[in-house]
């Protein structure tokens, strides 16, 4: 069983947005192993977006020249992460990370790159092709990356077992698995579940975005996921901390290894710096917003994943520092 404990981390998304680059990740891997890491911080997500060239703040490109591979699967854009070059992918970083003594995540998007619809390239491991597996009626409302999978097609599990292959390769510890839950989509979360245990590699699977998540989906993402979210990305507002009452009410008396609900990242330190939405700036909760928001997240047992630059923020300004596993 993975995830025995909520995991703890850093995730790119709150202050990097879409466009995070390999030296921004692994300064905060750094700050991380260096101060963190006695403390039970161990994990280090790479967010959206990483596998676009072009990706910018304050939002997304459409039809974006994503960087794929022969078989359509998502590869580092090496202007941002240049260890990536001469298609080692995120093996390097990923390695790097590990010397630190930390673990490697990154955040996906469901289904299939539509340029590899578009192009028509082979599934890995079977003699179809993308355009056959794709289901086009089945996108996502926000990101213009992708298309859903059809599962009813021979050859569409496939695609998500070689993604998986690539990622278990790479070291991947953790995938964020975005568009999976609003609408809730348990073909393609079931699929993905059955593609990590085709890996050979232990990955926790982190669910996302929650909006309006019912706990009558509880034993379906137990059984096929660690983590999964709650509410839609939460942000450096009072009202949005106070929302998270409510829900995490509901979920936390059904938190148990290996299955937790997850109330976000936490918007804290310096966001912003590229972010998909709003300038670079400290968190606008008060210190004593900060400390309710952490005090609700350690009593319902939510993962934390701490969203703000680290060396931005140093060892004695981090609200998080040392919180105990």
């Amino acid at each position: 069983m993975t995830a025995l404990t909520p995991p703890m981390g850093w995730n790119s998304w709150d202050s990097y947005g879409t466009a995070v680059t390999e030296e921004e990740v692994m300064a905060n891997a750094r700050f991380m192993a260096e101060h963190l890491l006695p403390f039970g911080w161990d994990t280090v997500v790479v967010d959206i977006q990483w596998y676009e060239p072009t990706a910018r703040a304050g939002g997304y490109n459409e039809d974006p020249p994503v960087e794929l591979d022969a078989f359509g699967r998502q590869m580092p854009a090496v202007n941002r992460f240049p260890s990536a070059a001469g298609g080692a992918g995120f093996g390097p970083l990923a390695t790097a990370v590990h010397d630190l003594g930390l673990r490697f995540g990154l955040h996906i998007m469901r289904g299939i790159p539509r340029l590899a619809v578009a192009r028509d390239l082979p599934v890995k491991g079977t003699d179809t092709t993308a355009a056959r597996v794709a289901d086009t009626s089945s996108t996502c409302t926000w990101n213009p990356d992708n298309y859903g999978l059809d599962h009813d097609v021979p050859g569409a599990q496939a695609y998500y077992d070689a993604q998986l292959e690539q990622f278990a390769a790479w070291g991947v510890d953790l995938v964020k698995a975005d568009d999976m839950l609003s609408p809730y989509h348990d073909r393609e979360i079931q699929a993905y579940h059955r593609a990590i245990e085709r890996s050979g590699r232990d990955i926790v699977l982190s669910l996302s975005p929650g909006t309006h998540l019912s706990t009558a989906h509880l034993d379906h993402l137990r059984e096929n996921a660690e983590m999964w979210r709650v509410s839609d990305d939460l942000w450096d507002r009072w009202s949005d901390v106070l929302d998270q009452f409510g829900r995490m009410a509901r979920w936390a008396p059904f938190q148990r290894p290996g299955a937790w609900a997850d109330a976000d990242m936490l918007p804290l330190g310096r966001i912003g710096i590229r972010a998909e939405r709003g300038e670079d700036r400290d968190s606008r909760l008060t210190l004593d917003e900060q400390r309710t928001l952490m005090s609700l997240w350690m009593m319902s047992r939510s993962p934390l994943m701490y969203g703000g630059d680290l060396p931005g923020a140093g060892p004695r300004r981090s609200p998080c520092s040392r919180c105990p596993r």
